[in-house]
């Protein structure tokens, strides 16, 4: 698939997404950018650290940024290989009182400025494989193409980043918006994170929802806010098709609860919701008749409105028929919520589990985070 000399190829499986990875940073020549939330060890982490080495070995500069959390467990010495070949690491974020809330949720790779790879894809074990019969259930997209130079420049504001002081960038910075994107290419590339302003993101998502016919919402942690789901609602009200895939089984069960306590008022207004069934459901996509979404970003508070996020706005239209079938393939493996029966299919007592996960990650969690990165001076 190409529009206008940027070329799309959808990776709908994590062992697609894996062998980009590996046939890209393979062919690289000058310049490996890569930053992702998590890597651990084993495969695929180890197969990747390898294409790294050998090209910092041929000359290829080389950076990693990963996460001080979501890496937490990788050790020290899993990097050494590839420091001692000239790459260079970077850890954002290392685990201290201060630090621990804002994180970088990022997963990115951009090789000689000409070749990305953006979507939900850690490089850890759990990913490999079709997303049904093993593996997490992902999605991402790699593009060829100018766009890759404008996400090269925003790997290098994080990467500048990871060595600021905290409270820097928390308090005082403005957030990051879009990154310009013509009219040709239709590619736009949104970064968020901490700061003054709105979210990137979510302003441009209402924006496509207010002219979509048909929306379709693929999220591991679904927990939008109000404004949000009133939007939704009244969509499905007045006859537009809006339907929701969320997991059946989660990483992070306290974010299934609190998304399930969303369920009813969106059903009642005639929302559909699917919860998928084969496998964790770690996708993150949003896409209307027009224009699809695709990256690191959760409809949650977290990825909104705390974390630094990246993702993709692609009006294209053989991209978007991708992701439409994508979407349709992932629902005949879910288990569709019925609202004359949801109310009566939990007990009282995980209905009250459901409501504080809720108050919990909405409102609790924002809270401490603010507090947390306040400048005690």
């Amino acid at each position: 698939m190409s529009d206008s000399g940027t070329q799309f190829q959808w990776l709908g499986t994590g062992d697609i997404a894996f062998a980009a990875m590996g046939q890209a940073l393979s062919r690289a020549q000058r310049c490996i950018r890569l930053e992702s939330y998590t890597v651990a060890e084993g495969l695929p982490g180890v197969a990747i650290r390898d294409y790294l080495v050998a090209a910092a070995l041929r000359g290829v500069r080389v950076q990693v940024l990963v996460d001080g959390l979501g890496s937490y467990s990788l050790p020290i010495s899993f990097w050494k290989p590839l420091e001692q070949a000239g790459g260079l690491v970077r850890v954002f974020n290392p685990l201290s009182f201060n630090r621990l809330m804002v994180r970088d949720h990022r997963k990115l790779i951009v090789v000689d400025d000409s070749i990305a790879i953006v979507g939900g894809f850690n490089i850890a074990s759990v990913y490999l494989g079709d997303g049904i019969s093993r593996g997490w259930c992902n999605v991402g997209v790699c593009l060829t193409g100018s766009v890759a130079d404008r996400l090269s420049i925003a790997f290098d504001r994080m990467w500048d980043l990871a060595v600021e002081s905290p409270l820097r960038f928390v308090r005082l910075r403005r957030r990051t918006v879009d990154l310009a994107s013509s009219e040709e290419q239709k590619v736009g590339v949104i970064v968020s994170g901490p700061g003054r302003g709105g979210a990137a993101f979510l302003v441009a998502l209402r924006k496509d929802l207010e002219r979509a016919e048909d929306v379709q919402i693929v999220c591991p942690y679904f927990l939008p806010g109000l404004r949000l789901r009133r939007m939704l609602a009244r969509m499905a009200r007045d006859g537009k098709k809006v339907r929701i895939l969320v997991p059946g089984r989660s990483d992070v069960p306290m974010s299934r609860r609190a998304g399930r306590s969303l369920y009813s008022p969106l059903l009642r207004a005639g929302v559909e919701i699917l919860e998928y069934q084969p496998q964790v459901l770690h996708a993150k996509l949003y896409l209307t008749e027009a224009v699809v979404f695709v990256g690191s970003s959760n409809l949650d508070t977290r990825s909104l409105h705390i974390n630094h996020e990246i993702m993709l706005r692609i009006e294209h239209p053989e991209v978007v028929a991708k992701a439409r079938d994508w979407v349709g393939a992932a629902c005949r493996h879910a288990q569709r919520i019925e609202t004359k029966t949801w109310r009566q299919s939990r007990s009282w007592v995980e209905k009250i589990r459901e409501r504080w996960a809720h108050l919990l990650l909405s409102r609790f969690d924002p809270y401490v985070t603010r507090w947390m990165v306040q400048d005690p001076r």
